[in-house]
């Protein structure tokens, strides 16, 4: 059996979204920035993909500007915010400790240029408290930047709630929202949103697009120069196949967005009741309120890469906790976020699933997973230490 879990980091294209691309490439080849009609016809298919997302969300089509993905788009949210802050004095950015690499990088570099970041704990069940939040602002504040559900550990924070505090206050409010756009109910208007990142190859859209969403009257700051395209804003002939196609993908999600979150909300529930029946283990994030694709478990005694190699190996691609895949041997930042030890979050596991997982796939990971935890854990001196009691167990 083979089994793709792993679509926290990539979805496969739908065939919806494969079928406008194509056509595109072939038949909507023009310059949309040309005078001339095919160019103009090009331009007018771009925009339709623009009307297309903005009502999703409940934005107006000005307020969507393509990018290459989510870690651009976060990029562009947090640079015009900090730009715009400094101009009034105001040099304060609020956060969290787990948010994506692409805030947390820009944010150290702001930290470089004289920025203040106060990064807010997320707490045991990964989730921002409101009222820590509103009690962390202050006159200087020019930013509150919080995801809306975290990447690693899939637990859905209070967006609305921290967007009513931030508009209450006046201090702008972005989200990375890359996990959840076509999988969770996203209006900009109500949730008092002011900037969003998304990126289409986590809703079965093709890699290397993506948007922000900037609400009327926030001011931007370009990242690339060179040309009027995005009015302005950001340099670069428009990907209109790559557009189009993340535009048909993210409909096709917001369409089975509730059937798919009906058929997955058990499987996930029912793997993670299967890996809760090994000794020393732990899930990692809310049990309630994560997104119904998302598992995230810890195993005491054992490495997460060795897991994963040997998951591969019976034919389930899933990823781990760990960062060592990305070359690192620090552990997860979300996990050490949570309270996890350095130990224990060494040893975990991250399974997304697809919308067409089912049951008998789910009781498939779980014998998997359970042979091999006994299998590393035999052969594991942490382990043997832990069971000898040389040490005592964490979890």
């Amino acid at each position: 059996m083979n089994i793709y879990a792993d679509n926290a980091a990539t979805t496969k294209m739908s065939k919806a979204a494969i079928a406008t691309m194509l056509d595109y490439m072939e038949n909507v080849y023009g310059n949309p920035s040309s005078l001339y009609g095919i160019g103009q016809y090009a331009k007018e298919k771009l925009e339709e993909a623009r009307e297309q997302i903005a009502r999703i969300i409940n934005a107006q089509p000005r307020e969507i500007l393509f990018t290459s993905g989510g870690s651009e788009a976060d990029n562009q949210a947090l640079l015009s915010a900090a730009a715009a802050g400094e101009r009034k004095g105001k040099k304060h950015i609020i956060s969290t400790a787990f948010e994506h690499h692409a805030v947390l990088h820009t944010l150290k570099k702001l930290e470089e240029r004289g920025f203040e970041v106060t990064l807010l704990p997320v707490h045991t069940n990964g989730i921002v408290r409101v009222d820590e939040l509103e009690a962390a602002i202050r006159e200087d504040t020019c930013l509150v930047t919080v995801m809306t559900v975290n990447n690693e550990i899939g637990t859905i924070q209070p967006i609305t709630e921290i967007g009513a505090v931030c508009r209450r206050h006046g201090v702008l409010f972005h989200t990375d929202a890359v996990q959840a756009v076509g999988h969770l109910p996203i209006d900009v208007a109500a949730q008092n949103i002011d900037m969003l990142s998304a990126s289409a190859h986590k809703f079965h859209g093709p890699k290397g697009v993506g948007f922000l969403y900037v609400k009327k009257g926030v001011r931007i700051q370009n990242l690339i120069e060179g040309g009027a395209q995005e009015r302005g804003k950001r340099a670069g002939t428009e990907n209109v196949a790559g557009i189009a196609s993340m535009a048909a993908a993210l409909s096709e999600s917001v369409e089975n967005m509730e059937q798919t979150k009906a058929r997955l909300t058990p499987v996930r529930d029912r793997i993670i009741k299967g890996l809760n029946e090994i000794p020393h283990s732990a899930l990692n994030g809310d049990p309630d309120q994560r997104m119904y694709s998302n598992v995230n478990f810890s195993f005491e005694g054992i490495e997460g890469e060795s897991l994963l190699i040997l998951l591969d190996r019976k034919g389930i691609c899933a990823s781990s906790g760990s960062a060592c895949t990305s070359g690192s041997l620090d552990p997860s930042h979300v996990l050490l976020a949570i309270g996890r030890k350095h130990e224990v979050a060494h040893g975990s596991l991250r399974l997304s699933l697809g919308e067409d997982a089912t049951a008998e796939e789910a009781d498939y990971i779980i014998d998997a997973v359970k042979e091999i935890v006994s299998y590393l854990r035999g052969f594991s001196p942490v382990w043997r230490d832990l069971t000898e009691g040389k040490k005592e167990f964490i979890l």
